[in-house]
């Protein structure tokens, strides 16, 4: 995978600051705060580490963190890369604003194959309602008094209505939808790591387990074009950063000279140099060292070294 994205580019946007809300259901969610001011980045031009932040975040549940600690780790998550865009990442496709409805495919949060355009939106704007109109195939958007938000549409304006909709200040994700994103990443990157790992420890029953697990990962696949830039340049067409975040993560999972690993010392997913590095940095090798080294001497002296 040497230099998959080096002639690639996406947009994406991001806020300054965003704040936990709970809503009138006693929901919690991310949203922008009312001072926020939005800017776009490529996401494809600092994938590895928009990846590792994803599973390390994902792996936090199972290193007994508090609610509190996820959140802040999440709520730190979107400053430096924006929220999900689970609204358009869930339907058939980021262009139900053009249908009757919007569709399902199966997924964990919405049971329904189907439902209105406006009930759907209204999982997305908690707080205060866009002004949209909706009549049939036909949708209307109105933004109103709002500078900065009118020419972020102008700006993004080659993307679908929804996807325009979801960078906007009133646009909120669910915690509880959010956490279950990052741990699914986490699981499939723990999965396969695993998986190879443990192989020779596990049983037939085990590793097809495992495989099937494997199978359940994925997405709406993007689509992209080319851009003649300075350069012949893939420009892709996500429509939500979670449909990035699993491209961008599948090609990093099955690239075999630069493997995703866990860190033998803190535990932290890194992507390793060498197909044989076990360490995320000089610094934890030491450490670990010093902390192997001090083990011997115990178990030889009855006592730890000064």
């Amino acid at each position: 995978m040497k230099n998959l994205f080096e002639r690639t580019s996406s947009n994406w946007v991001r806020y300054s600051e965003y704040e936990w809300k709970e809503a009138e259901n006693g929901k919690l969610y991310l949203t922008p705060t009312k001072t926020a001011q939005p800017s776009i980045y490529d996401p494809l031009s600092e994938y590895q580490r928009i990846v590792l932040d994803a599973i390390n975040i994902g792996r936090l549940g199972t290193q007994h963190k508090s609610e509190k600690e996820v959140q802040k780790a999440i709520q730190q998550f979107a400053v430096k890369y924006g929220l999900l865009g689970l609204m358009t990442a869930l339907p058939t496709t980021p262009n139900f604003m053009d249908y009757e409805a919007v569709y399902l495919p199966k997924n964990h949060f919405i049971r329904e194959e189907s439902m209105s355009t406006m009930d759907y939106l209204n999982l997305f704007f908690p707080f205060d309602k866009p002004d949209v109109v909706k009549r049939g195939i036909e949708s209307m958007w109105n933004i109103n008094n709002d500078r900065v938000m009118m020419a972020l549409v102008m700006t993004m304006s080659d993307k679908p209505m929804a996807v325009n909709m979801s960078f906007q200040r009133e646009y909120a994700e669910s915690y509880e939808w959010m956490n279950q994103q990052f741990i699914d990443i986490a699981f499939t990157f723990i999965s396969s790591f695993l998986f190879y790992e443990d192989y020779d420890k596990m049983t037939p029953e085990q590793r097809l387990l495992m495989q099937q697990g494997m199978e359940a990962f994925g997405g709406i696949a993007p689509t992209y074009r080319i851009a003649l830039l300075d350069k012949p340049t893939i420009v892709w067409d996500f429509h939500s950063l979670m449909l990035g975040i699993q491209m961008m993560f599948s090609f990093m999972l099955t690239d075999s000279d630069k493997p995703i690993r866990l860190c033998r010392h803190c535990t932290q997913a890194f992507v390793a140099s060498r197909p044989s590095a076990v360490f995320c940095s000089p610094q934890c090798k030491n450490k670990h060292n010093v902390y192997k080294s001090r083990g011997k001497n115990k178990d030889k002296d009855g006592d730890t070294d000064a």
